[in-house]
Parts: structure tokens; C-alpha cells; sequence
């Protein structure tokens, strides 16, 4: 009668002091869970819609910075890590006499507009207007469409593929095919033969993956067809289904996870 009367206290002792005797494997995948939910990546605080839309003032963000002027050739802002990659890579591509120019860097919604704009009223604008945003998307996007908003992407040495096919271009070319990953540059707009949608190639426009790759995935998340507007022609980003063959029709190394 006393043994049972001892069990009796030690099983009210562990409830009172334990709640339950038999919890402690609970306990253990409480805590797993609480560390796998704190080791997934959160998204930047700056990182918003007006950002991807290029609708925010970089020249006086504190992550972008002013490209030297000795190695362009007007003012360019770009990311700060964009710019230390860059800087790295050139320096290595001089070690075997290769020069990279950054002409053009980050560019806002009223810049892109601009450019949009003269070519639809000025350049294109005895085209249907179909057919002239059409030809304006053979080489430049829709306002809040670019990847020159982020900050990631840049545009070297020159704007025209000739130049790349033969001589100093080629040479400048074959290094960035063979080198330019290892610092976290990728060329975007690759040869359409195997299938890619959206804009010509264009050798000279290369981004910075490790940032560029997240604000893709965060603009596919939170972008849709109705936030591209005001601006004229924009009504024809739903008919030619402008963020799935434009936006996302990219260098398949950048869609990679």
C-alpha cells in the first residue's frame, strides 16, 4: 500500500512540475521547427513594388552608389555589390588586356518612360501602334518592365552585337562567356534559336544574378499585368503578355533556382 501510494506522489510531482511526463519529443520538434522557420531568407525591407517598378529615388538611396567616371561615360548609378563585382571583374579581365566600360547602369520609370516614349511618338510612330510596340520591345522594355530599375543590371562597352562578333569586341565577348559567372555576371538576352521569348540578344547587358535573380522572383510574385501603366501604349502589355514573354524572357541560367 505504501509503494503505490509513492507512485501516486512521484506521478502528481512530474505533472505538476512537467505538465506531462511524456512531452519531452514534442519539445524537440518544436524547437526544429523554430530554427528551420528562422533560417528562411526574408525578404529586404526595401525590397517593394514601387522598387521592381522603378518607381523609387536610387540616386539618393544608400545602396547605390555613383559609377567612376573614369570607367563610364555619363552618370551612372548602380548597387553597391553590383559595383564591387564589376570592379573585380575588371580588374581581372585588364590582367590579360581586356577593358570593360560600364554605358549604362540603373535607370527609373521616368527614365525608361523617356525612352519609351520617343520611340513611340517619335522614332516608330507611323507604325500601328501594335506593331510599333512591337518594335520597340525588340530592344527596349515597357516602363516598370526593366531590369535596368534594380540596380543589377549594366550595359559594357557597346550597344550594338556587331561590335561583339569580330576584333577587340569578340575578344571582350569570349572572356565575359567564360569568366563573367565567376563573379556573379550573367548575359541576359541570349540567342533566340532555342526558344527564348522577349527581346533580341543583346551582348553588351549583363546582370548581377545573386541580387537581380531575387528581385525576378519577388516581381513574379507581386507584379501583375495591372500595374503596368501610365504610359502611352501600356494597354498592350496584356495583349502581348508582357511580364511571361518579356520580363521573364531571359537566359535560362537566370531562372534557374
Amino acid at each position: 500500500m505504501l509503494g503505490i501510494f509513492k507512485l501516486f506522489i512521484n506521478l502528481s510531482l512530474c505533472l505538476l512540475l512537467f505538465g506531462n511526463c511524456n512531452k519531452p519529443k514534442k519539445q524537440k520538434t518544436a524547437e526544429i521547427v523554430s530554427i528551420k522557420v528562422d533560417t528562411i531568407p526574408k525578404t529586404p525591407k526595401y525590397l517593394t513594388k514601387n522598387y521592381v517598378l522603378g518607381k523609387f529615388d536610387y540616386i539618393n538611396n544608400a545602396d547605390f552608389v555613383l559609377v567612376p567616371k573614369e570607367i563610364s561615360n555619363k552618370k551612372i548609378y548602380l548597387r553597391k555589390k553590383v559595383l564591387t563585382a564589376f570592379l573585380e571583374m575588371k580588374n581581372a579581365a585588364e590582367k590579360e588586356n581586356i577593358s570593360f566600360n560600364i554605358i549604362s547602369g540603373t535607370r527609373n520609370f521616368s527614365h525608361q518612360k523617356r525612352i519609351w516614349n520617343y520611340k513611340w511618338n517619335t522614332k516608330y510612330k507611323n507604325l500601328p501602334p501594335l506593331k510599333r510596340a512591337k518594335k520597340i520591345l525588340e530592344f527596349s522594355s515597357m516602363p516598370s518592365t526593366s531590369r535596368h530599375h534594380w540596380g543589377t543590371d549594366l550595359d559594357i562597352n557597346s550597344l550594338n552585337n556587331s561590335y561583339f562578333t569580330k576584333g577587340k569586341g569578340l575578344k571582350e565577348y569570349n572572356w565575359l562567356l567564360k569568366n563573367a559567372s565567376k563573379f556573379g555576371f550573367y548575359q541576359v538576352y541570349t540567342s533566340k534559336e532555342n526558344g527564348r521569348t522577349g527581346y533580341y540578344e543583346e551582348k553588351w547587358h549583363w546582370t548581377y544574378l545573386p541580387l537581380s535573380s531575387t528581385y525576378l522572383n519577388y516581381y513574379n510574385i507581386h507584379i501583375t499585368l495591372n500595374d503596368i501603366a501610365d504610359f502611352e501604349g501600356s494597354e498592350y502589355a496584356q495583349e502581348l503578355n508582357i511580364i511571361k514573354n518579356y520580363v521573364n524572357g531571359v537566359n535560362l541560367e537566370i531562372l534557374k533556382p
